[in-house]
Parts: C-alpha cells; structure tokens; sequence
C-alpha cells in the first residue's frame, strides 16, 4: 500500500490511490456530503428512468460534484482529486459510497 500524498503524484493503480484519497476525505462533513450527493445521483438516475425522462440525467454531475466540492472547498479546505486523477477519483467515490455503506469506513472520517 502507498503512502503518497501529493496530488500530483503518479498513481499506478486504484489500490495505490484509494489511500490518498480517503486522506483528502478525513473531514466528516465533506464525506457526508460525497454520500449525499452519491444518493442523490442515483435518485436521479432513478428518477430518469421511472419517467423515461433522459435529460435529467444532466443533472448528475451538478448534484454529484456539486456537493463533493462543496465538502472540499469550505470543510476539507482542499482541492478536489478530480482535478489530477478523474477516473480513479469517480472510482474512489463509488468505492468509499460502498464501503461507508457496509460499514468499512465512517462517515465521522478520522
């Protein structure tokens, strides 16, 4: 496991960024709302579906990014990892949604 920490550094694969990332999400506030705005993604993608309604699903990215970087910017004071590492940021997302869900990590960060 790596102990990168910089934005800028190269990561060679998810499981070596995923611990930079829960780093950049240890305040409880900014990861409650990444676990808002996940569920809000998936109700609109819910909502898109029921209706038959396909451009609401533009609003995926305002309510998904919307409440992560407003998590980033006023409660982690950082900058968003989607910024340097898009993909394995959106991964990153799904993965701590999914592990705050079992039970793996906290919503309360550390």
């Amino acid at each position: 496991m790596s102990t990168q920490t910089s934005a800028d550094t190269h990561f060679a694969s998810f499981k070596e960024f995923y611990p930079f990332y829960l780093n950049e999400h240890r305040d409880s506030t900014c990861r409650t709302l990444h676990f808002i705005g996940s569920w809000l993604v998936l109700g609109v993608i819910a909502l898109a579906v029921f209706m038959a309604s396909w451009s609401l699903l533009w609003f995926i990215p305002l309510v998904g990014y919307g409440f992560a970087w407003v998590g980033h910017f006023f409660f982690e004071k950082n900058r968003p990892a989607t910024f340097k590492h898009p993909l394995y940021s959106l991964m990153g997302d799904w993965v701590m949604f999914k592990d705050i869900l079992v039970g793996k990590i906290s919503l309360k960060g550390e």
